[in-house]
Order: structure tokens, then C-alpha cells, then sequence
């Protein structure tokens, strides 16, 4: 059963637990919690996708990296792909709900995400599902001969009969895309993963496999976790994050997504906290095993990427700055 929190409703924390970078990240993601949230008294789940037919090879996480996160206390969960594998990676997330205690609210948080502080006093209303608005406009992408924002978003909601009116955010003009709920699917919760993940598969599925004809010049991969979170989110009477949220991607938790970017422009305490929770030798001795986290924090590049840009002054768009740590030799992933 899920702890008591100190600051309000009890909560169990997911993440994906996968071979490659993502096994490296959850150790970095447990470890910033246990720091930095020491209060935060929920079960942590990573869960693991299992072999099978839907994956090419192994997706299982190392042995050594396992017994790391369990000595930090989360536990490792096996789930099976039954939909996704490794045609669509990104449908773990999806997937993997399925693999948490049923009826007991939930967290979900990509990997790479620093825990940058304490996470129990966030005062989340798990009856009303929201998820990070730290995007940009990736999805849907405008086209010569397309029917617009308004059209595709709608299509959608009709397909799964939910109200697409109450979705809008009529502060912004129509056909601009911040007029229509989409989140960036770094971190989301709700009241109950088994509800709320097999909504997201059936969704998920039903886009993936028959989507409506608005959407037929629109690409799926990578954006369909987030082309059917908004969906999913609403389906429930959940929607935008309120102010009293803005500690996640704030002072609580750093979606830092690649560790280049995360030196470019994350803010110095989440780049101390990065630096610090890799510290310790035990953990040190893991993560050089993947070249990023060998490159970037323990030999120092990170910090050179950081002296090539002003965080009060970054390009306005991500690919900028993605092509300027390119072109000095420093990107890595």
C-alpha cells in the first residue's frame, strides 16, 4: 500500500526502467528523489517491459543498475507490451500503468527528470488529472492542404465523444495552437493508473490504428503519446495545471530531456543537484558505463556547454540551440 505523504494525498511515483540510456536515468531520477525529497513517502515504481514478441531485443534493464535502484528503495516491476514494443518506445509510458496498484493514486515522470525538490508538498488533486505545459507547438504541424488546428483537435475529441468546447483555452486566438489542450507527456497523474492506462492504450490504439481522416497528412511517431494524453486527461475531467502546479518544471522537478540541453539552460540549482546526486562513488561507478553521463558531468563538457549560452538570453526554439551545441562537437544523447 502507498506511504502517507506529510503535505497531502498519498501517491505512488512511476517511471520506465529500460536497457540503454533510459536504466541510467532512473538511477540519476531515484536517487535526486531520495535527496531531494526526503519526506516523499509513496511507493516507487519502475517498471520494466519484459521480452516478447513486440520487441527486437532485449529491452530489460542491467543487473547491476536493478540492484542499484532497488538499495534506493523503488521497486521493479515487470509489464508485458502488448501494443507497443519497440515500433512506438514511447507507449511504455502507456503501457506500463498497467504494472502499479490499482485504485491508488499515481505519477507518472519521464526519466530524465531531476527531482529538485520536495515533491509531497505539491498539493495535487488526483480527481483532476493534469500534465506538464512545458511544450511547444510540435503537434499538429501545419501543412499546404490541411483542414487547420481547429478541425484535426476536433476530430479527435468526437471519435471518443468528449466535449471539445470545455478543452479550449479561448484566451488565444482560433487556429493558434495554444487554444487547444496539449502537454508535454514529461510527467502526468491522475486518480487511477489501471482507469487511466487502459484509457490510454484504447486511445492511443485507436489513433494509431484508424485515425480520423483530418489527421491523414499528420505524422504519429513520435507525437502520439501526446496527441491522445490531452483525450485522456479531459475524458476525466481533468485538464491545464493551475498555478498552485507551477513547482513542477519550477522548483520542484527539472525535465531536463538530454544532459546537453540540461547544462545550456536549466537553472544552476538543477545543475548542482544534477552534479550532486551522480556524486557518490557507487553511483558514479554506473553511470560511466554510458557515455553522456561519462562526457558531459565527470569530464566536464557539460560545463563548457554551459558557458556557451545565456540562460537570460537562449534561442527561442530548442532545435537553436540543439544545432549550436552540434556545431562545437559537444552534443551527445
Amino acid at each position: 500500500m502507498v506511504g502517507m505523504q506529510a503535505g497531502g494525498q498519498p501517491f505512488n511515483i512511476m517511471i520506465v526502467g529500460q536497457g540503454g540510456r533510459l536504466q541510467y536515468e532512473a538511477l540519476v531520477f531515484v536517487a535526486s528523489l531520495r535527496q531531494m525529497s526526503p519526506q516523499f513517502a509513496g511507493g516507487v515504481f519502475v517498471v520494466e517491459p519484459q521480452p516478447g514478441p513486440k520487441w527486437d531485443n532485449d529491452p530489460r534493464m542491467s543487473q547491476d543498475i536493478r540492484d542499484a535502484l532497488l538499495e534506493l528503495g523503488a521497486q521493479v516491476v515487470p509489464f508485458d507490451s502488448q501494443v507497443f514494443g519497440s515500433s512506438y518506445p514511447y507507449g511504455n509510458k502507456i503501457e506500463g500503468l498497467a504494472a502499479l496498484p490499482a485504485g491508488e493514486p499515481f505519477m507518472f515522470f519521464d526519466t530524465d527528470t531531476l527531482i529538485t525538490g520536495e515533491l509531497s508538498d505539491l498539493p495535487l488533486d488526483f480527481n483532476r488529472p493534469a500534465a506538464s505545459m512545458r511544450r511547444e507547438g510540435t503537434w499538429p504541424q501545419e501543412e499546404l492542404y490541411w483542414p487547420g488546428y481547429t478541425a484535426v483537435w476536433k476530430s479527435l475529441y468526437d471519435r471518443f465523444g468528449l466535449d471539445f468546447a470545455s478543452s479550449l483555452d479561448l484566451s488565444h486566438p482560433d487556429d493558434y495552437w495554444q487554444r487547444y489542450l496539449y502537454f508535454n507527456a514529461g510527467w502526468f497523474f491522475g486518480a487511477d493508473p489501471a482507469a487511466f492506462g487502459q484509457r490510454f492504450v484504447d486511445y492511443a490504439k485507436a489513433v494509431r490504428d484508424d485515425a480520423p481522416e483530418e489527421l491523414v497528412i499528420q505524422p504519429l511517431d513520435p507525437w502520439l503519446d501526446q496527441i491522445v494524453l490531452p483525450l485522456v486527461i479531459h475524458s476525466f475531467g481533468g485538464g491545464r495545471p493551475g498555478p498552485e502546479l507551477k513547482g513542477l518544471d519550477g522548483d520542484v522537478t527539472c525535465h531536463y530531456r538530454l544532459l546537453p540541453l540540461l547544462y545550456a539552460r536549466e537553472s544552476d540549482h538543477a545543475v548542482q543537484v544534477m552534479e550532486a546526486v551522480t556524486a557518490p562513488n557507487k553511483i558514479k561507478k554506473l553511470l560511466k558505463g554510458h557515455e553522456a553521463f561519462k562526457r558531459m558531468v565527470y569530464q566536464g563538457r557539460g560545463q563548457k556547454v554551459r558557458a556557451m549560452f545565456d540562460r537570460n538570453d537562449l534561442p527561442s526554439r530548442e532545435q537553436q540551440i540543439r544545432n549550436q551545441i552540434k556545431a562545437k562537437g559537444f552534443w551527445i544523447r
